[in-house]
């Protein structure tokens, strides 16, 4: 595509551009934002980020075969440069855009569906594409856990890519058939502009609690964390909202969409009511009622209130869409997500299962939705990862202590920190919420697996919290596999546990 071509539609998007300051219309092979994926005749974005400014790169750039450049501010060049340079007010958003066109616009050929919030939102996606999927629709979703469409699954950094890379993708998934894509919108993915441009059929919320804040590229208060989910619904036809959180007017202010309701306490479009806990060797879940809006029963393989919450926007969503009762009850039920109070079925004595529960309001809210189930124990087994504020230890070490019968301290992601080290700080939250819980030290994770499975007793309830979905174990900043459902059953099978 000619350059001219993909600047043409900047300014109807609202981020006007000066005329390109160089000579001729050069076709622009792809558009690079980092110089170590530079090819020849790439269009490359400047960026200005927390820890560098690819500014200073823009010689780099050209030198490696860039065709142009887009900045917004002046670069140093070299005396007699002739491509074009073409300066706008944000980079950000123009790599967006631009990443918009040279992938042809894949978004808005598909059903766009967005969720947003503290905790919840990897869950709701899984839930609301397994429903799209049982009522036929060829669904993608992309998040914490990754992106996916029919068989193909890749890793991601972050949980909202890059405004290149999430184009990128909305065009491999249009590709392989995708008529709808579901995907988690954080708030740094909306404050960085990686989804800047594009409108979303339906914009969830599903609760909000301090995170992501103070920390380099961070929210500076809470209040601006809030703003800023709050800005997917000014970019969406149909708002989803959870009525029973607190935050859910202020979020709302300056909202441009129609919005529907769910929860259980106030007055809700759809409203869950009659909860029943159901556990047996393979499941540990809950089943509710619906009503409002629609009236229908409902099941899903998940414990607790909050699997009820994520459940409702799902189901509103399906039912916003048109979706028939029994895709969505379908849909639920068979709903699993990797590392989210996923279960694994290794005896029929005990049952164990592994979450990404990683800071003080994730702990307390699934071992607090655990205790409804009236175990023989809570056995928490935990760590937090290293080079991270200290805060999440000592509030994880509260609330686990405050909530959990025994617990078993041990790595998680140490990076470059020494394990001993957070694990005193772990104890430091400890002292302060219940200094009589029994707990054991054991710094090798496997080995904190091996001694929970081999201690377990009739009835317990053990909890591997803190990595959840992830593949590996960070030590020293050196990445090595490590997949905790799969060494749990592996264990189990070499144990013969029954």
């Amino acid at each position: 595509m000619k350059l001219s071509a993909l600047l043409s539609g900047l300014p109807a998007a609202g981020l006007d551009y000066t005329q390109p300051q160089g000579t001729g219309d050069p076709e622009i092979a792809d558009i690079v934002y980092d110089t170590r994926r530079l090819v020849p005749g790439a269009l490359f974005v400047c960026i200005v980020g927390t820890q560098r400014d690819s500014h200073d790169l823009a010689a780099e750039a050209l030198a490696a075969g860039a065709a142009a450049l887009v900045v917004q501010h002046p670069v140093s060049l070299p005396a007699g440069c002739a491509a074009p340079v073409i300066e706008v007010s944000n980079t950000r958003r123009a790599l967006a855009l631009l990443s918009a066109a040279h992938f042809g616009h894949p978004a808005e050929k598909m059903t766009v569906i967005g969720v947003t919030g503290t905790k919840g939102k990897t869950t709701t996606a899984h839930m609301i594409r397994a429903v799209l999927q049982a009522a036929g629709r060829r669904t993608g979703i992309i998040g914490t856990n990754g992106v996916a469409w029919g068989d193909t699954a890749q890793e991601l950094p972050n949980t909202t890519p890059e405004s290149y890379e999430l184009h990128r993708i909305f065009a491999q998934m249009l590709a392989a058939g995708c008529d709808s894509v579901v995907m988690e919108v954080s708030s740094q993915g909306l404050m960085m502009d990686r989804v800047f441009g594009i409108h979303f059929d339906y914009g969830i919320f599903t609760n909000l609690y301090p995170d992501h804040i103070g920390g380099p590229g961070e929210h500076k208060t809470f209040e601006e964390y809030r703003w800023w989910k709050g800005q997917l619904f000014t970019r969406c036809d149909l708002g989803i909202v959870n009525a029973d959180d607190a935050n859910t007017p202020a979020l709302l202010e300056g909202h441009t969409c129609r919005l529907v309701r769910y929860g259980m306490h106030a007055e809700a479009d759809y409203r869950a009511d009659h909860l029943a806990l159901r556990r047996d060797e393979h499941f540990l879940g809950i089943a509710f009622e619906v009503h409002g809006k629609e009236e229908l029963s409902a099941e899903v393989n998940m414990p607790g209130g909050f699997s009820v919450y994520n459940a409702l926007a799902a189901i509103a969503l399906g039912r916003e869409m048109g979706l028939p009762h029994a895709a969505i009850q379908q849909g639920l039920h068979s709903t699993v997500v990797k590392g989210r109070v996923e279960m694994v079925p290794i005896s029929r004595h005990f049952t164990i299962l592994i979450d990404f529960a990683h800071n003080e309001s994730g702990t307390e809210s699934l071992l607090t939705t655990l205790r409804a189930y009236n175990p023989h124990r809570i056995v928490c087994l935990f760590g937090c990862g290293g080079n991270r504020s200290k805060l999440r230890r000592y509030g994880m070490g509260e609330a686990a202590s405050k909530l959990a019968d025994f617990l078993i301290l041990t790595e998680d992601n140490n990076r470059f920190e020494a394990v001993e080290d957070i694990l005193k700080d772990i104890e430091t939250g400890i002292a302060k919420g219940n200094p009589k819980v029994p707990y054991v030290k054991i710094p090798d994770r496997l080995d904190a697996i091996h001694y929970a499975i081999d201690h377990a007793e009739e009835g317990d309830l053990i909890c591997v919290i803190g990595k959840g979905h992830e593949t590996y174990r960070d030590r020293a900043g050196v990445k090595t596999p490590f997949l905790e459902r799969e060494l749990i059953e592996e264990y189990a099978r070499q144990k013969g546990i029954e």
